[in-house]
């Protein structure tokens, strides 16, 4: 296939985190440049990117499961793969026959061109570059995200934390950021075009400009959109402990288009797996911020992260974590069992946890995380909401859904479709996952 002889339709499939979202939202709008039309259709694509993830050995299988159907589904399509699976493990990927073309994270922002004006021999990109060979922020933030009322800004890539089960630093390489000008530029562009949300989003967000100045200047950074004062919404995606200032805190506390939410991922609430995992603070230092956010901001959603089974966790490290969270004003919890990770310390450390155990853990957690979110939603039973409309929930029952700014999943009533619109909703109920109302009338 040439270039010429394309009907110019292409199909991308995409696994993992927010980052690798915002990174195929870019592809799809240089292939809109090139007049080139999206399909889900295999059959109907003459290109297939597969933008991969490796964050655990799950992601992984999964990502190799997408390229295998792909191939099988139309051999005769032209089929890239890309991100983070090609970085750290490209010799996995060359035995499968039937890829024209693997790019790492660090080509993947030219992946469109190499396709569209070359006719590559399967695997001729076989040579991945490393993530230290071009050290800069390169991704062009996408103007339109498909079907979607928010929009995600990637403005920070890479990680220098190398917690001991993590292969994220191998795959994204040193921290990197998007110049604040840009940010700014971007911010007031998805205003234009219409978005209500915007989600600034990397791979390790608290650590924007770092690299630059030897500090964090996410704070630095919402200052300077404050004085933009956007007729939109600012979310922040996951932060790390040790990068919530009482400054930010208090951002959030008074300026009305940041959202009220913190994704703050504990990960272990006992001190010595949390030091095992190369993770710099304590369950004292959590619990003490977690607080500090629930006073300054009683209504903030917080939501954690925690991984089960790590190798050392026996029952009291369990019981530990478990109590932490328990006590604290969780809002909702992400549970990941660990599964060793190749290419990271922690796939060779001592003290595995047997799986039926760790499966176990993983179940009560899940089931305090779930108590810990419908608490938090049954405290607004009764008061007045402001939800971004996302659209039917159902149209047959003429139920409209939307998020509120602090992470609040909200159904009601409407006779009409409404979306990418702030509306009121009384709470009546919590059901099912998500609060139901009843809309304000003007």
């Amino acid at each position: 296939m040439t270039g010429s002889c394309l009907s110019k339709r292409y199909k991308i499939i995409t696994l993992g985190c927010k980052v690798n979202q915002c990174e195929t939202a870019s592809i799809q709008e240089r292939f809109a440049s090139e007049d080139f039309q999206p399909t889900e259709d295999s059959l109907e694509a003459d290109i297939i990117i597969v933008n991969t993830c490796i964050v655990t050995q799950r992601a992984s299988y999964q990502s190799r499961q997408a390229i295998r159907r792909a191939i099988k589904e139309n051999p005769s399509a032209k089929i890239a793969v890309v991100g983070c699976y090609p970085q750290v493990f490209p010799e996995e990927l060359k035995r499968i026959e039937g890829i024209h073309l693997l790019a790492g994270n660090t080509d993947k922002v030219g992946i469109v061109d190499i396709l569209i004006n070359s006719d590559p021999d399967p695997l001729n990109s076989g040579h991945v570059r490393g993530t230290g060979e071009k050290n800069h922020f390169d991704t062009a933030p996408a103007k339109r995200f498909m079907e979607r009322t928010r929009a995600f800004l990637k403005i920070q890539d890479g990680c220098d934390s190398f917690c001991s089960y993590c292969i994220v630093p191998y795959a994204r390489g040193p921290i990197k950021s998007m110049k604040q000008d840009y940010v700014t530029k971007a911010i007031a562009t998805f205003s234009e075009e219409g978005y209500k949300e915007i989600v600034l989003t990397g791979i390790h967000l608290g650590k924007y400009g770092k690299e630059l100045t030897g500090k964090s200047e996410l704070v630095s950074l919402l200052k300077l959109i404050a004085k933009q004062a956007p007729p939109l919404r600012v979310r922040l995606s996951s932060l790390e402990p040790g990068e919530i200032s009482d400054e930010l805190i208090h951002m959030v506390a008074t300026e009305p288009w940041l959202c009220r939410h913190f994704h703050i991922p504990l990960q272990s609430g006992d001190k010595e797996i949390l030091k095992r995992m190369n993770r710099h603070y304590t369950p004292d230092d959590y619990e003490r911020l977690v607080i500090r956010i629930h006073e300054a901001i009683p209504d903030a959603a917080i939501g954690a992260d925690i991984i089960t089974g790590f190798p050392g966790e026996d029952e009291r490290a369990f019981n530990n974590g478990y109590s932490l969270i328990e006590d604290l004003p969780i809002s909702y919890l992400h549970v990941f069992p660990f599964s060793p990770r190749k290419g990271t310390p922690a796939a060779g450390f001592k003290g595995q946890v047997d799986t039926a155990i760790i499966k176990e853990r993983a179940q009560k957690l899940r089931e305090l995380g779930k108590n810990k979110k419908n608490l938090f939603y049954r405290s607004f039973i009764g008061k007045d909401v402001t939800l971004l409309a996302e659209g039917w929930e159902s149209e047959q029952e003429k139920t409209i859904k939307g998020l509120t700014d602090n992470y609040i999943k909200v159904v009601a009533h409407s006779e009409k479709l409404v979306r990418n619109e702030f509306i009121r909703v009384t709470a009546e109920r919590v059901h099912r996952d998500y609060l139901f109302g009843k809309i304000k009338c003007d």
